[in-house]
């Protein structure tokens, strides 16, 4: 009985430091990460390094065929280049220039940008100025065509984080965007493949003129 008694007690004793043992070989519970502070400075540094050629030294990009992207939501930036890293959006040498960028390079870039105030942009074909509008900000009922200015705002500035910027945006660019949208050459927005399946070339020329001129 002595023995037993013993060895309870040892028993007891010896509990309290096991379950300390064992608290402190249990992984601790993660900590929360608070979200990163996109850095301007770097995101400059980067961009003069693998954007400026193509962009602009300000995101006003002079060259018709490459978008503007000063003042573009940040968000929808950091979505393309991830899409462009990854091959959900295909384009030889985006996918080139997104493969040299982390994480935080894209959220640094596109902040930056975002801080850039984006330059004004003009119509240039008065015989289609009036078809544009028609379908910017009324759609074409007639064909279920919705008008862009439902999701890109009357005035072409979009929704944060969630439809891009497209007040001024060179209508060279916007054509051949919504061409492979309409052809399944760019397939990571179903909602605008939709859209410009609907669209023949006169009316994608029409509405993407009317942009050029937003402002």
């Amino acid at each position: 009985m002595k023995l037993l008694a013993s060895l309870l007690m040892a028993a007891a004793l010896a509990a309290p430091a096991l379950s300390a043992v064992a608290a402190d070989a249990a992984p601790a519970p993660a900590a929360s990460k608070a979200p990163v502070k996109p850095d301007l400075a770097k995101g400059e540094a980067t961009y003069g390094t693998v954007c400026v050629a193509c962009h602009a030294a300000d995101g006003n990009s002079t060259i018709a065929a490459n978008p503007k992207l000063a003042q573009q939501h940040p968000e929808y930036l950091v979505k393309q280049l991830q899409e462009f890293k990854s091959g959900k959006r295909a384009d030889p040498v985006m996918q080139g220039m997104a493969a040299m960028l982390s994480e935080d390079d894209m959220r640094n870039v596109s902040w930056w940008l975002a801080s850039k105030a984006a330059k004004d942009g003009f119509a240039k074909d008065k015989d289609l100025v009036a078809l544009g509008e028609r379908i910017y900000r009324g759609g074409l009922q007639d064909r279920n065509i919705a008008a862009c200015a439902g999701c890109h705002s009357p005035n072409g500035a979009g929704v944060p984080a969630q439809y891009p910027r497209l007040s001024g945006q060179h209508a060279d660019y916007t054509v051949k965007q919504l061409n492979d949208f309409r052809a399944g050459k760019r397939g990571n927005s179903a909602q605008m493949t939709d859209v410009a399946s609907k669209l023949n070339d006169r009316e994608i020329r029409a509405v993407s003129d009317y942009i050029a001129g937003l402002r």
